[in-house]
């Protein structure tokens, strides 16, 4: 029986992806409907999604950041009939197999509320260097195809229709980073597993670049992800949240000098005070989880 399948991508600026990740799409064995959401980019990207006639492009006036897009995208494939979503980043590219392998993969067991395709670098040899360090970390190999982690990065997330009915959408308090780690918790809270389909494979075309302004976003969101994980209680939710305030200026270490750390230690105990005062929104958070 055939399965709708809405290949959901957010684009920004994404002239130098854009091409090859929708002729990969074009030439996928397992037929996809695609919905592109463009965050208002100011290069070719809208000319050469319109290159694509069968793309369903939605243009908003403004940068709505990852999850926010990612949010009209899931709803307008929901409203068309979707059986699956599958996000997709705008630096990815697929195999001709990949959908197949993946819809393969998500119908072995109920239970499965995400599954990621291996993701390799852009030289399709070896692992992306982040994906491979989540992959390592997997709890359970369910089968010599599948392996159950307890996270991996929102770049190519395969999820069933029944499982964002039941979860719901990311969270908008996430402006870009962090919100793939709180969608995972509450995947988890409501009792489905992270897969890893070792079959089906893309490629991710990115170069990671560390830098201050991102690492104090990063950090800040983390101790939200923190405060926010319905898996544990408010009171550990909110300690697990101090103490990143002081273990992640220690991570960046190596990376900072000294007048730096000292920075992002009171940017960060700031933000985490401010949460302290916002306990009525993250109770309110917290409530619709469930």
């Amino acid at each position: 029986m055939h399965k709708n399948v809405f290949i959901i991508i957010v684009s920004y600026n994404g002239e130098p992806w854009l091409r090859k990740n929708l002729e990969s799409i074009r030439v996928s064995h397992y037929p996809v409907k695609v919905l592109m959401v463009d965050n208002a980019s100011s290069d070719r990207s809208i000319a050469i999604v319109k290159s694509f006639p069968e793309v369903v492009l939605i243009e908003s006036k403004t940068n709505l950041g990852f999850g926010k897009a990612n949010n009209i995208g899931i709803q307008e494939a929901l409203k068309q009939g979707a059986d699956y979503v599958f996000l997709l980043n705008q630096d990815t590219w697929i195999f001709p197999n990949t959908i197949e392998e993946l819809l393969s993969a998500v119908t072995y067991s109920r239970d499965f509320g995400i599954v990621s395709p291996l993701h390799f670098s852009s030289d399709a040899t070896i692992l992306d260097e982040s994906f491979n360090t989540y992959w390592k970390r997997k709890t359970i190999s369910i089968s010599e195809n599948l392996d159950q982690v307890p996270f991996v990065n929102a770049a190519a997330w395969f999820m069933p229709r029944s499982v964002v009915e039941k979860v719901g959408y990311f969270e908008p308090l996430f402006q870009h980073y962090g919100e793939d780690r709180n969608y995972i918790n509450r995947v988890i809270y409501h009792q489905y597993k992270i897969i890893i389909a070792k079959n089906a494979k893309i490629c991710h075309d990115r170069t990671i670049v560390r830098n201050f302004k991102k690492d104090c976003i990063q950090g800040r969101f983390q101790i939200l992800n923190a405060i926010l994980n319905i898996n544990d209680t408010l009171i550990l939710g909110y300690w697990k949240g101090f103490v990143s305030v002081f273990g992640l200026p220690k991570y960046f270490f190596k990376s900072y000098p000294f007048s730096k750390n000292v920075s992002l230690y009171f940017n960060l105990l700031g933000y985490f005070f401010k949460q302290k005062f916002n306990v009525f929104l993250i109770l309110k958070k917290r409530a619709y989880y469930k």
